[in-house]
């Protein structure tokens, strides 16, 4: 597992993600990544929800800035860009394989649900379809985990290291 065991979401953190999804979070089994002032950032979700439904994205983005930075990379065609280099670097090709599979570790400590066996997120591990998904798995993860999520991030114009939340929670500081 390339991820710690989460430590237990709180009903502060289910209010935060309310707010950001503009619904209530489904199948939340951890908070994944967070903000410099310590709201949720990525959700790590079950890999069936409580309906039943298999649901294969476990690194979720909910971090309102995070996600519109995302938008503005793929409608800047930036996924066609990480797509073409993807397909022209065989040590990139190697790690997103390594990452597709780190992924599929990660979903599978909380539950195996054959519907989504092999399926991952963001396109991986041959082409590159969500820098939402991959981007979430790289904060999760890491850096040097997942590459094409790691390039995004470094595209983007919102940084984990800046609270970018309208409300930063308790304690925080947003700016």
């Amino acid at each position: 597992m390339t991820t710690p065991p989460f430590a237990p979401v709180t009903d502060a953190d289910l209010i935060v993600l309310r707010a950001q999804l503009g619904r209530p979070a489904r199948g939340v089994v951890g908070i994944a990544a967070r903000c410099v002032c310590g709201n949720p950032t990525v959700v790590a979700t079950a890999p069936r929800l409580d309906d039943g439904t298999p649901f294969p994205t476990f690194y979720y983005l909910t971090h309102p800035a995070a996600s519109a930075a995302m938008s503005r990379l793929e409608a800047d065609h930036i996924m066609r860009e990480l797509g073409e280099q993807l397909a022209a670097d065989d040590q990139m090709q190697a790690a997103y394989r390594r990452a597709h599979e780190a992924y599929l570790a990660d979903r599978a400590s909380y539950g195996e649900v054959p519907e989504i066996d092999g399926v991952s997120a963001g396109g991986m591990p041959t082409r590159v379809k969500c820098l939402h998904a991959l981007a979430a798995h790289a904060l999760a993860a890491g850096p040097g985990v997942n590459p094409i999520g790691d390039a995004a991030l470094a595209r983007a114009d919102w940084s984990p290291q800046r609270c970018a939340c309208a409300d930063p929670g308790p304690g925080g500081a947003a700016g």
